[in-house]
Formats: C-alpha cells, sequence, structure tokens
C-alpha cells in the first residue's frame, strides 16, 4: 500500500494534463478580466512543500498583468507598528485581477509564533481576527481559496539535502528551514491549532498532498478551477495587417552601435 501512494505520476501523463490545466487557467483569467473578479489564492504549508514550484506552474502562461505573486519579506519597522492584516490588504486584486499569496497574513499562526517573533496575546488575537477578516473579503465579493501543502519530515528531508547539494537552488535554503526540522512537531501542532480556529464555511482550508509533487500540482489546479464556475470568452479574431510599402528608410550602420557579443556563435564553432 505505501509502494501505491508513493508511485509518481509519469512524465508523459503528467505533462499532457498539467497543459492541458494551464489552457483552463488561460480561459479562467480571460473570465476574470471580463468578469472583474477577484481571485485570491493563499498557498501554505510545509518548508519543501512544493508551494513555490506549483505557483509557477500556475502563473507560466498568465497575463503578469492579472495575475500576480505577493511573496513578502519580513515586515519593517514601520509595518511591525501597523495593524497586522494592514500590509497585507495592500496586495489584495482589484477587479480583474489574481493575486497568489506566496505565505500570506498565515505566517502569524505558523512561523512567528513558533519561532516567538510575536508575542501570546498576538497570536491569540490573530486567531480570533483572522476568520473575521477573511469573512468580510468573501462578503465583499473576492474569490478566496485556501490551499495547505502536506508533506513528510521524510520527504522534507530529502528535499532539503537535494537543495544542499544544488548550487542552483541552494538559495532555497535558509537557517529558518533549518530549524524547522528540529521543530517539526511544533509546527504540527501550530497548523493543527490554526485549522480548528480558521477553517471556516465562508473560507475553508484545503490540503494538497504533496509527496508527488507533479500529483500535487495537477491536484491544486484542477481543484482551483473545480470550485469556480468561469466561462470561455469569445474572443474578437485577429489577423496581420498587409505591411506597407517601404518609404525609403534605411537602418543605421551596425557598426556604429553597441553590440551585444555573439557567445551563440562561440558555442557554434566549438561544437
Amino acid at each position: 500500500m505505501g509502494g501505491k501512494k508513493n508511485r509518481r505520476l509519469s512524465r508523459e501523463v503528467y505533462e499532457a494534463e498539467l497543459y492541458r490545466l494551464q489552457a483552463e487557467l488561460v480561459k479562467l483569467q480571460e473570465w476574470v478580466k471580463v468578469e472583474g473578479a477577484r481571485l485570491v489564492i493563499v498557498f501554505e504549508g510545509r518548508d519543501a512543500a512544493g508551494k513555490g514550484s506549483t505557483i509557477k506552474r500556475v502563473t507560466e502562461f498568465l497575463n503578469p498583468r492579472v495575475a500576480r505573486i505577493a511573496a513578502l519579506p519580513a515586515p519593517s519597522e514601520r509595518q511591525r507598528g501597523q495593524w497586522y492584516f494592514q500590509r497585507y490588504v495592500e496586495h489584495l486584486p482589484a477587479a480583474g485581477e489574481i493575486v497568489l499569496f506566496d505565505r500570506s497574513w498565515y505566517n502569524r499562526a505558523g512561523v512567528e509564533h513558533v519561532m516567538g517573533f510575536c508575542t501570546p496575546e498576538e497570536y491569540t488575537r490573530f486567531l480570533r481576527q483572522c476568520p473575521v477578516f477573511e469573512r468580510l473579503l468573501v462578503e465583499d465579493g473576492i474569490l478566496l481559496r485556501k490551499y495547505w501543502f502536506s508533506v513528510s519530515d521524510a520527504e522534507q528531508e530529502r528535499r532539503f539535502l537535494s537543495r544542499l547539494e544544488d548550487p542552483m537552488r541552494r538559495w532555497k535554503l535558509s537557517p529558518m528551514d533549518m530549524e524547522s526540522i528540529t521543530r517539526w512537531e511544533d509546527y504540527s501542532r501550530a497548523k493543527d491549532e490554526m485549522i480548528v480556529h480558521t477553517d471556516s464555511i465562508e473560507a475553508p482550508w484545503y490540503e494538497v498532498e504533496s509527496e508527488d509533487k507533479r500529483s500535487a500540482r495537477i491536484n491544486m489546479i484542477a481543484h482551483l478551477l473545480s470550485t469556480i464556475s468561469y466561462y470561455e470568452v469569445r474572443r474578437p479574431p485577429l489577423s496581420l495587417p498587409p505591411r506597407p510599402p517601404s518609404t525609403g528608410y534605411r537602418r543605421l550602420p551596425r557598426n556604429e552601435r553597441n553590440r551585444v557579443p555573439d557567445q551563440a556563435a562561440t558555442l557554434k564553432q566549438r561544437a
């Protein structure tokens, strides 16, 4: 049974289905624009659970003027003196926009609480205010979807080791990530407490099993699309206009401009 659970989705099947779903995401984007909808997607979960790679696949073919990613840094001194939700409100979508939160206001219920970056009073206040805050968003017409990416401790450690050995992905690791290994149970308790207080009828949590990243991406995107009654927007047909005849314009000589060295030509010669 364990082997069946860990069996990876084949690349051929995965890529075909991912492309189909991404085409649907483009349709969803056009519907959001036409209808003036506002869509917020919250991505939360363990470090190395696959949130970032899923966000990358969701936005791959979307217009960055319509769909944008909000990945906020640590709050500034001024932001620490604001109402906690205030800096997140600034990133909420206007009509015709999609915002994907790569981590969100739930930082307070997770890393801030576990690592002691907030006081017990601030933590308790968050758990009390968060459902009210999200209810206000939904009542105002925002489409709010919240996804928790779940991964086992063994798989998380394997992914951390993989990143340590890969110079192209080592930047993804931080001392905070290393700390999460020793605080696995603390984060588990914090997640359970968070779900109890913030899983509401208006803004429910959806858990994504992420032991297999390919399956997680497919499952999350398919679910998102199933929760929104969008339709395909009929766009007016486009055709290239005929190129007008030349009026005698001549380009400046290339040797009079600063040009990028032809590195590709060097590679061709070596090959």
